[in-house]
């Protein structure tokens, strides 16, 4: 009777910790969004067969679309201060990768190959001509690879402080598969996946690595990203994929057999962001590439002018 009773208590407790842990999620989800921070009144969704993907479109001219990094707390916002820029020469689309933003975040495991057949899809039913691509960091395998697959549909490329090359190469291992196990749980996942999107963790990864101007870190664009990171039924799945290195691909061979003008553009105060340009270039010698001084990893937000400067050189 005794051993029944505790083993009762250890499930009543049980059960209390749980439901105490699920409502802190809840909490932690509705404060993350209650603010609006992602603006929407330029909205449109292409319907895709694995879920409605957020875009605006704006401008006029030759078609560029814009794809932001890949992070669970990335989304189009990324962009906001070039896009009005842009627009002014080209037809602008600035898009929320499945998984990201105001796009559909459904409960499965993100792949390089999934958001090649997504941009792929986009450009053919969305914009419907050759259409030239920015993408910033790990993103910048996905134009590299659709390219490579069905070059008819691209014109330039210009990639904005790709990875290191053997960044793209790294493939899942046990440790990371179950890393991903740990955070599909529904409860407990959910709780350790609030505390890596924390806004603080966002905050101080902005200070760290994303911004050389300190000033660029307001808390409106914190809210953003904190926001993103928390929005739709299951944002935790991109965050996990991309983590345990299932959206990874070597690019390599890709990158080798391209004909299309590639261009790259570094953040000049980011550590050894020249020899990890020149790595492309081993590849690729037509390959081009420039920096903008006092920039890190998201010259778009800190010198919109000096990069949209560049893109009318190179596009």
């Amino acid at each position: 009777m005794k051993a029944r009773g505790k083993i009762l208590t250890l499930m009543i407790l049980s059960s209390s910790a749980v439901t105490t842990t699920a409502f802190i999620n809840k909490i932690i989800k509705i404060k993350a969004t209650k603010n609006n921070s992602l603006d929407q009144q330029k909205s449109h969704f292409f319907h895709w067969r694995l879920g409605d993907i957020y875009y605006e479109r704006v401008g006029t001219g030759k078609p560029v679309l814009l794809i932001h990094d890949l992070n669970a707390a990335s989304s189009s916002y990324e962009w906001n201060k070039l896009i009005p820029l842009l627009a002014e020469n080209y037809t602008v689309y600035a898009i929320d990768l499945l998984g990201c933003g105001h796009s559909e975040k459904i409960n499965t495991t993100y792949t390089n190959y999934l958001y090649v057949q997504l941009i792929t899809d986009f450009i053919k039913s969305e914009i419907g001509h050759r259409t030239s691509i920015i993408a910033t960091g790990e993103s910048a395998s996905i134009p590299i690879m659709a390219c490579s697959n069905e070059p008819s549909i691209f014109e330039q490329i210009m990639l904005i402080n790709p990875l290191d090359l053997s960044e793209y190469c790294k493939i899942p291992g046990k440790r990371a598969r179950l890393y991903k196990k740990i955070i599909d749980f529904p409860v407990i996942g959910t709780l350790l996946y609030h505390i890596a999107v924390s806004r603080d963790f966002i905050e101080s990864e902005a200070k760290k690595h994303i911004f050389y101007n300190q000033y660029c870190i307001t808390p409106e664009w914190i809210d953003a990203y904190y926001e993103a990171a928390h929005l739709g039924v299951s944002p935790k799945s991109i965050y996990a994929s991309q983590r345990c290195n299932y959206t990874k691909c070597n690019i390599n061979n890709a990158l080798k057999k391209i004909n299309h003008s590639i261009s790259l553009i570094g953040g000049a105060e980011i550590d050894n962001i020249t020899e990890r340009l020149e790595k492309y270039k081993d590849l690729n010698p037509a390959i081009e590439t420039a920096f903008i001084p006092e920039t890190k990893y998201l010259p778009q937000l800190e010198n919109a002018s000096a990069l949209n400067e560049l893109i009318k050189t190179y596009f």
